[in-house]
């Protein structure tokens, strides 16, 4: 079926077991001969919003995390099993890692040593690991998910968790490269109480009854995740499935107390995909479906939903509203699937391509709808008008649109300000063309990532003109260009004795009524 996504060879030998990706042969035993040369893999992946992110010297090809949880202490017992491929001779490397208590490291069956810097976890194994190695490093800690830190992807409820790693925490859950430029295939393996069920990211492919009156829940992801998007969450709740377009497998894992409340907002999900699809193509994953996490606390994160991969993390009650009000922030995340998801951001400074594109598909969405957006309008030339006049502001207090730094990473200019970008090139080239360049992109960076300099390059080729000075005008000017089609809009001149205000709060993510 058009719906099974190609399986790559680290994913394959996922499928086959959990167990497969524990521990087993000495990498030595597969690669050439281990060398006492090396040096330390650099603690960085360069990224321009969080240059402390990320680890060189190796890309992980596959990681297998086996989650064990206490009702009664709430404590999780983990094992992270990872999978490299060095890219030199490794004296030393280091994971990501942040409020985990490690217990033991193995790289390629044999205990190393280890220590925790920072927010780095720096292994030294007992040999050098050469260069073009496929190492197995296991990583058994345990974790607090209630653990206050100064930034967290964990989001207690009453009766387990869920999470939230984007952009920078899926290391406080984890150990792992944590950046987008490094996805891996993913298994997970979730041991929980009676009464409780775990889930994950990707498809179930084992149920396991353990003594003890405990239940082994083990998810295989048939495409690549990027650690930012993991989905894993243990409570009270009940999966409903249901069809989408296309023989297209719907999840949804719902409190089970509120399952008939929810119904309304789930049965939304195959129109939303079905609209999507016609102008995206295929949905590129196995399965999808939304997480009304099992908590009305109001700070349990700070934003509406999280398009964590397969498996959309929302605030329940945002879900209980009638569908005008939810349906355009349901079509966002749902765009993620592609723009974001499949296409992951080559840097954190390529966020727009994610964000622009999820607010320009749910904007879309709203107003064929004939439904009145957040500020009154009800169409995309009255909005992108409005937003075209805030142009010269949001690019003063929040940088060009694909120049952001950490603290404004998540304001306006990243969603609606790339919105303005995405309207301007489909001004200057026509609806056709701007459709062949959307798919052009999504198909040629599927399951990997890319740049903006990947999507001027997909624009140019595909409209047959240089697009580079154009896109480059609006995407790093600290001035908002002329609208193509429209030489009577005009941008909003920004007093010179006046810093205008921010868009949103430092490090939080916007909510729908204020972006839709």
């Amino acid at each position: 079926m058009r719906y099974r996504t190609r399986v790559t060879a680290p994913a394959a030998a996922l499928l086959g077991t959990a167990a497969a990706l524990t521990v087993g042969s000495p990498a030595h035993a597969q690669t050439p001969a281990l060398r006492s040369e090396g040096t330390p893999g650099a603690e960085t992946l360069g990224d321009p919003v969080f240059p402390a992110l990320g680890n060189d010297g190796y890309r992980v090809t596959a990681y297998h995390l086996d989650f064990s949880y206490d009702a009664t202490t709430q404590l999780v017992e983990a094992t992270a099993t990872l999978t490299l491929s060095t890219t030199q001779a490794l004296s030393r490397f280091s994971l990501d890692s942040l409020g985990l208590d490690i217990h033991a490291v193995r790289v390629g069956g044999r205990p190393a040593t280890f220590e925790q810097v920072d927010e780095k976890l720096r292994v030294t194994p007992a040999r050098t690991l050469p260069e073009q190695a496929r190492v197995t490093v296991c990583v058994e800690y345990s974790a607090d998910p209630r653990k206050t830190l100064a930034h967290t992807a964990w989001v207690p409820t009453p009766d387990g968790f869920a999470v939230c790693p984007q952009p920078d925490s899926a290391h406080t859950v984890f150990p792992c490269n944590d950046h987008p430029l490094d996805k891996a295939a993913f298994s997970f393996r979730i041991t929980v109480p009676a009464g409780l069920r775990g889930v994950a990211s990707g498809s179930l492919v084992r149920t396991e009854s353990l003594d003890g009156d405990r239940t082994a829940y083990t998810y295989v992801s048939r495409s690549p995740i990027a650690t930012e998007l993991v989905q894993i969450t243990v409570g009270d709740y009940v999966v409903k499935d249901r069809q989408g377009p296309n023989g297209l497998p719907l999840r949804d894992v719902v409190p089970t107390a509120r399952a008939a409340a929810l119904e309304p907002a789930l049965a939304l999900t195959p129109g939303l995909v079905q609209w999507l699809e016609q102008r995206l193509g295929a949905f590129p994953f196995e399965t999808y479906g939304l997480l009304p996490c099992n908590t009305d606390a109001a700070n349990a994160f700070d934003f509406t939903g999280l398009e964590t991969q397969t498996l959309t993390l929302y605030k329940p009650n945002f879900l209980l509203q009638a569908e005008k009000s939810i349906g355009s922030h349901m079509m966002h995340e749902l765009v993620h699937s592609w723009f974001g998801n499949s296409v992951s951001p080559a840097t954190w400074a390529d966020l727009w391509l994610n964000e622009g594109h999820a607010d320009f598909y749910g904007l879309l969405y709203r107003y064929e709808r004939g439904w009145t957006d957040s500020l009154g309008l009800t169409t995309m030339e009255a909005r992108m008008k409005d937003t075209y006049a805030r142009g010269d502001l949001w690019r003063k207090s929040s940088g060009p649109v694909a120049a952001p730094n950490a603290a404004n990473l998540f304001d306006s200019q990243r969603y609606l300000g790339g919105v303005l970008v995405l309207y301007a090139l489909r001004e200057l080239v026509g609806e056709d063309v701007f459709s062949r360049i959307e798919r052009t992109f999504l198909e040629r960076y599927r399951d990997s990532a890319a740049s903006t300099a990947n999507y001027i390059a997909v624009a140019s080729e595909v409209s047959g003109q240089d697009q580079s000075g154009f896109l480059t005008d609006w995407l790093y000017g600290t001035k908002t260009p002329r609208m193509p089609n429209h030489p009577d809009w005009t941008v909003t001149p920004v007093p010179s004795t006046l810093v205008a205000p921010r868009n949103r709060e430092p490090g939080h993510y916007p909510d729908s009524s204020a972006t839709l």
